[in-house]
């Protein structure tokens, strides 16, 4: 199944990083959508249909908290996961995200594995090398 990803962050560079290593390390993606702040990334997200956020904490005009906290008002983006993309690494910075709503967190600088095995994990995707039933396998039993 393929993902549609919005990414939210107020560097064009970091956005543009971001999109490219979601592509590179083999995570399904459909559509890849941007937007350079939260407020943005509400009008996308009312306008498209988006399975997957990933937001940076510092943004101006509304940043990734003020974001999480806007999605939960409305009972269907309360839904879709946001990934916190920051520098901050405290455990109480952490805290916060996981406390208003993010599904998990990437501390920059990150790797094509940390972000694919996240966004595996979080879509509920097999990790590379799990097992999958094969038609046909007679050693099956129900």
């Amino acid at each position: 199944m393929a993902f549609n990803v919005l990414i939210v962050d107020d560097s064009l560079a970091m956005r543009s990083v971001l999109k490219k290593t979601i592509q590179m390390c083999g995570f399904k993606t459909g559509q890849i959508l941007e937007a350079a702040n939260g407020v943005e990334a509400l009008k996308s997200l009312k306008e498209n249909w988006v399975d997957l956020v990933l937001a940076d904490y510092n943004m101006p005009q509304m940043d990734g908290l003020q974001l999480i906290e806007e999605m939960k008002k409305d009972e269907l983006l309360s839904k879709i996961p946001v990934v916190m993309v920051t520098t901050e690494g405290s455990e109480k910075q952490v805290r916060a995200f996981l406390e208003k709503g993010a599904a998990d967190y990437l501390q920059k600088p990150f790797t094509p594995e940390q972000i694919k095995t996240k966004l595996n994990r979080i879509m509920g995707e097999p990790e590379d090398g799990d097992e999958s039933i094969e038609e046909g396998d007679d050693d099956l039993d129900f």
